[in-house]
C-alpha cells in the first residue's frame, strides 16, 4: 500500500469564500460563518436557491481565521523576499497569483490588505443563527488574528435578530461585532406575505431595534419596486414607517431586479406580477423618502439597478436636494426621461446631465429607436436591458 503524502505547505493557506458580500464590503476581509440561507425562500432572491444551508462549525471557522492570517503572513515574506519590505504591491500579487493560482480566497484577501486590512465582514444569509457563544468566540479570533480591523460587519435575519435578547447582542458587540446588515426589503405585511419573506414588520422593528440597543451600527435594505404595481403605495408608506420606528443608522436602496430563476420572475412571466415602470419606481421611492420624515438616517444609493445615483444623503437634512434631484428627472420629457434609462442600462450614462454632453444622443440614437419599437414596449426593451446587469 503506498504511503500517503505529506500535506503540502499551502494546505494551511485553505479557507472558503461565500457567493456575496454588500458593495460596501469591496475591500473587506470576508469570513464564512454559515453556508447559503437557513430560509432561503423569498421569492425575488436567486443567491442561494440550489444551495443547501449549514452551519459551520465553530472549530472549522477559527481553522479558517488560523489560514487567513498564515496567508497574510505569507504574502508578507513574499513581499520582503521581492524587496517590497512587506508592503502588498502589485509585484507581490502577481508573484501570489502564480504560486497560488487556484486559490479562491487569494484575490479577496490581496483586496482587503491593499486596502489597508481594516475591514471584515462575516458570510453567508445569517451569521447570527450560529450560537452567541461560538460567535463570540470566533469575533474574538478573528480580532486576535488582525489586530488592526477597525470595522466588522455581518448579514442577519430580522426574525432571527427578534430572537437574540440584547445581552445576546450586546456579547457580540462587545466580542467585536460592530454592524449589522439586514434585508428589510419592505415594512408592508401585504408584500412581505406575498413574496415569502417570512417575517412581518414586527419583528423587523423587534430586530432593528434590538440590534441598536445593544451598541451596534444597524443598516437596512430596502426593495423599491417590489410591491409591483398594486402594492407601490402601501410598500412605500409602509416601509417608511417601519423605518421610522426603528432609526437605523443607514438605509440602503436596491432596486427590484426580476432574476432568471426566482419565483417571481416566474410569476411575472405568467401575468401574476405586474412590476412598476423605472419612472413608476423613482416616484415611489419619492413618496418613501416623504414618508420618512424626521428619521435621523443616511440614505445610500450604491447598487448598480438604482436608475437615480444621486438619490443619497443624510437625512433629514439632505431631504429637499434628494427630492430636487427626483423631481428634476421626473419633470423632463418623456424623451430625455426614456434616454437616460436606456443610456444608464447600457452602461453609459450615470447622471440625467450626461445627456447634455456632446454626441451621446446621436450614439444613444439606435437604442432608442429599438426601445420604441420593441413588442413590450419602451418600459419592455429597458427590462431587457436591466436584465443583463442582473
Amino acid at each position: 500500500m503506498p504511503d500517503t503524502p505529506p500535506p503540502s505547505p499551502r494546505d494551511r493557506f485553505d479557507f472558503e469564500v461565500g457567493p456575496i458580500r454588500p458593495p460596501s464590503e469591496a475591500q473587506s476581509l470576508l469570513l464564512r460563518v454559515t453556508r447559503n440561507c437557513p430560509w432561503n425562500r423569498c421569492t425575488f432572491c436567486a443567491v442561494y436557491k440550489r444551495a443547501r444551508f449549514s452551519r459551520r462549525p465553530r472549530a472549522e471557522v477559527e481553522a479558517d481565521v488560523d489560514a487567513m492570517g498564515a496567508l497574510r503572513d505569507h504574502l508578507r515574506e513574499l513581499s520582503v523576499t521581492l524587496g517590497e519590505a512587506g508592503a502588498i504591491t502589485e509585484a507581490v500579487a502577481q508573484a501570489a497569483v502564480r504560486e497560488l493560482p487556484e486559490h479562491e480566497g487569494l484575490p479577496q484577501l490581496l483586496r482587503f490588505l491593499w486596502a489597508g486590512g481594516r475591514t471584515a465582514f462575516l458570510q453567508d444569509g445569517n451569521s447570527l443563527v450560529m450560537p452567541p457563544a461560538d460567535l463570540a468566540a470566533v469575533l474574538e479570533r478573528l480580532r486576535r488574528t488582525f489586530p488592526d480591523l477597525e470595522r466588522v460587519t455581518t448579514y442577519a435575519r430580522s426574525q432571527t435578530l427578534a430572537r437574540r435578547s440584547v445581552p445576546e447582542l450586546t456579547t457580540l458587540r462587545e466580542a467585536g461585532l460592530d454592524r449589522v446588515h439586514v434585508g428589510l426589503e419592505s415594512g408592508a405585511d401585504a408584500v412581505l406575505a406575498r413574496v415569502l419573506k417570512g417575517c412581518t414588520q414586527a419583528e423587523q422593528i423587534a430586530g432593528g431595534k434590538a440590534v441598536l440597543a445593544a451598541g451596534m451600527e444597524l443598516s437596512e435594505y430596502v426593495m423599491p419596486g417590489l410591491g409591483g404595481a398594486d402594492l407601490s403605495d402601501v410598500h412605500a408608506d409602509e416601509t417608511a414607517a417601519a423605518l421610522r420606528a426603528i432609526g437605523p443608522h443607514f438605509v440602503r436602496l436596491r432596486t427590484l431586479g426580476l432574476r432568471g430563476g426566482t419565483e417571481l420572475k416566474t410569476e411575472f412571466q405568467a401575468g401574476g406580477f405586474v412590476p412598476l415602470s423605472e419612472d413608476g419606481v423613482i416616484r415611489e421611492i419619492r413618496r418613501f423618502v416623504v414618508g420618512l420624515g424626521d428619521t435621523r438616517t443616511t440614505l445610500v444609493s450604491d447598487h448598480v439597478l438604482n436608475l437615480l445615483e444621486g438619490v443619497e444623503g443624510r437625512l433629514p437634512g439632505d431631504a429637499p436636494r434628494i427630492l430636487a434631484v427626483i423631481d428634476g428627472y421626473l419633470e423632463r420629457p418623456d424623451a430625455d426621461r426614456l434616454a437616460f434609462r436606456v443610456g444608464r442600462r447600457l452602461g453609459a450614462l450615470r447622471d440625467p446631465d450626461d445627456l447634455e454632453n456632446p454626441g451621446v444622443r446621436a450614439a444613444l440614437a439606435p437604442y432608442l429607436e429599438a426601445a420604441r419599437t420593441h413588442p413590450d414596449g419602451p418600459d419592455g426593451y429597458v427590462r431587457k436591458l436591466l436584465a443583463r446587469m442582473i
